[in-house]
């Protein structure tokens, strides 16, 4: 970088002041879920009846993940959604009074986790889905990067996807 005077900006944080964040948005069109915005409440998302385990795989697949977290009765019916992408602290347990189904990029595993795993506990139909930080906000960024070429146009701006950054055994 020093050798050819380049500078690096990270701009992911200011990403999440523009409203609609376009990370939200970009990973709901990844899930195909952009024409299931709730008319009562646009920050959820009402998804055809399926179980939490269809919509696991589904997710999975559409993602194209090799392994995600789940929490939740498998077989429990789910249709109001809401997505808290990249680590959003202390929205897992207001928004999971509200929805059925989480699906988030991280939550801290003594607060969103152990939240949503005492509501499957008590007998609560809820879930949640964990796709990983990286992966929750990648689609945003590729909108990101489409967004800043509409008026940058001295240097070029490209979008590196950065891939789910672990492997499984």
């Amino acid at each position: 970088m020093k050798e050819h005077n380049l500078v690096i900006w990270r701009f992911h944080d200011h990403l999440h002041a523009r409203q609609p964040d376009m990370s939200k948005i970009g990973l709901a069109q990844a899930l195909g879920w952009d024409r299931y915005v709730s008319k009562q409440n646009p920050q959820f998302y009402d998804l055809p009846p399926v179980t939490l385990k269809e919509l696991a795989k589904d997710v999975e697949k559409r993602l194209n993940l090799k392994g995600i977290r789940v929490i939740g009765d498998p077989d429990a019916k789910v249709n109001r959604a809401a997505i808290l992408q990249g680590a959003p602290p202390f929205r897992a347990p207001r928004t999971m009074q509200q929805v059925d189904v989480v699906v988030a990029g991280e939550q801290r595993e003594w607060e969103g986790v152990e939240y949503a795993w005492d509501l499957q506990s008590s007998g609560e139909h809820k879930g949640m889905i964990l796709i990983g930080h990286w992966v929750s906000e990648e689609d945003g960024m590729r909108l990101c990067a489409d967004w800043l070429k509409t008026f940058i146009s001295e240097v070029p701006v490209e979008w590196i996807p950065a891939g789910e950054p672990f492997w499984r055994s």
